[in-house]
């Protein structure tokens, strides 16, 4: 106990000395430089947080007064002359012309014997000796060594079961072009004939397939639009990958304005921007008759408020009941999937309405006649 005390009052005695220290003597004692130094050692600096700007992590200590703008000239003859002053570091071994200095490099010798002799049947061995280079270049494709012949030479080894390399391991590597096949034969379409039909209004021609025919002008396209808008017999149009842009857009919601028979268009795999799917879809507004509407894969993507658009257009249209578009947002893809099905629910009605054979038909036919209308 006597030492804890004697322990306590020498603490005591410390803080009473602190205590009684007067800072404002102490501070008014330091020179301009102690003063200066001990304003740095209280700035509370963080270099390693680095979302703070560079002047609250580091400390400005520049005393320089700025010297003014960057004279470039003025900076590089500084350059010069400090490097001239300098001395050059004395090379540990002088340079001679002609002379290398430090160790020169020699390539260990290697020993082809590591492996010792191949035992191998007698036949087999005198098989390999007289191959040639392209049948070794096969055996050496079916052991799985690729690494020392090129892709052509490997894959044809790997799908012919004869000898296919005509070519060894010394051949030089050429640029092949690959020619890869159709994957579909050319569409058979004559577009001029097709186009004559049609302002003729063919009662045979109903179906029109322009898909993947690319050299068609769009002159021509609109005058496709013109020749089907007083046409009365065509059901199905077709343009999938024509290159179509909005200009042909524009023509065929002026058709869709007037044409009544027209039921299928698909418009897919083309130039079409949102205000050119817009002019086409206000049309069918007014258009009671086209039931099937396809325009995905455009080359420029729909954006949200053009789908939004999309949506505010089909909920005036009654008639419509498949179209071929996949809504990037789920607002507009459930919009517009609840009004499809109500038209669908609204044809059903419709079909079951006029249908002679129906069993509500027949029941309102009744009602009426006994009600004596």
């Amino acid at each position: 106990m006597i030492e804890d005390d004697n322990v306590t009052d020498l603490f005591q005695r410390e803080r009473q000395k602190y205590i009684a220290v007067n800072e404002d003597d102490i501070l008014q004692s330091l020179n301009e430089d102690e003063l200066e130094q001990l304003t740095l050692e209280l700035d509370e600096m963080d270099p390693n947080n680095e979302l703070l700007p560079p002047s609250m992590r580091q400390k400005d200590q520049t005393n320089k007064k700025p010297t003014g703008k960057l004279n470039r000239d003025k900076l590089l003859k500084h350059l010069e002359d400090t490097a001239k002053v300098l001395e050059d570091v004395e090379d540990v071994v002088p340079y001679k012309p002609g002379v290398k200095r430090g160790k020169t490099y020699v390539a260990p010798e290697q020993n082809e014997n590591l492996l010792g002799p191949a035992n191998l049947d007698p036949e087999l061995e005198e098989a390999l000796n007289n191959a040639t280079e392209g049948e070794l270049t096969d055996i050496a494709a079916i052991l799985g060594m690729h690494t020392i012949m090129n892709t052509d030479q490997f894959y044809s080894s790997m799908k012919s079961d004869a000898i296919a390399n005509k070519t060894g391991f010394t051949s030089i590597t050429k640029c092949e072009l690959k020619v890869s096949p159709p994957s579909e034969p050319p569409n058979p379409t004559d577009v001029e004939e097709t186009l004559k039909r049609l302002k003729e209004d063919d009662p045979e021609l109903t179906d029109v397939n322009l898909n993947n025919i690319r050299n068609i002008p769009i002159h021509t396209l609109q005058e496709y639009c013109e020749a089907i808008k007083t046409n009365t017999h065509l059901k199905n149009f077709s343009i999938v990958n024509t290159r179509s842009n909005d200009t042909v857009a524009k023509a065929l919601s002026g058709m869709l304005r007037i044409n009544r028979v027209l039921e299928v268009l698909n418009i897919e795999s083309n130039f079409l921007t949102g205000e050119g799917v817009k002019a086409i879809l206000e049309s069918l507004v007014e258009n009671d008759v086209l039931r099937e509407f396809r325009l995905d894969n455009q080359r420029q993507q729909f954006g949200n408020q053009v789908e939004m658009e999309i949506t505010e257009i089909l909920n005036k249209n009654q008639t419509l009941l498949k179209l071929g578009y996949q809504f990037r947002l789920p607002g507009p893809r459930g919009l517009v999937a609840e009004r499809l099905m109500q038209n669908n629910d609204l044809k059903r009605q419709t079909r079951v309405e006029y249908n002679p054979s129906s069993v509500v038909t027949k029941t309102t036919y009744k009602r009426s006649k006994t009600s004596g209308f």
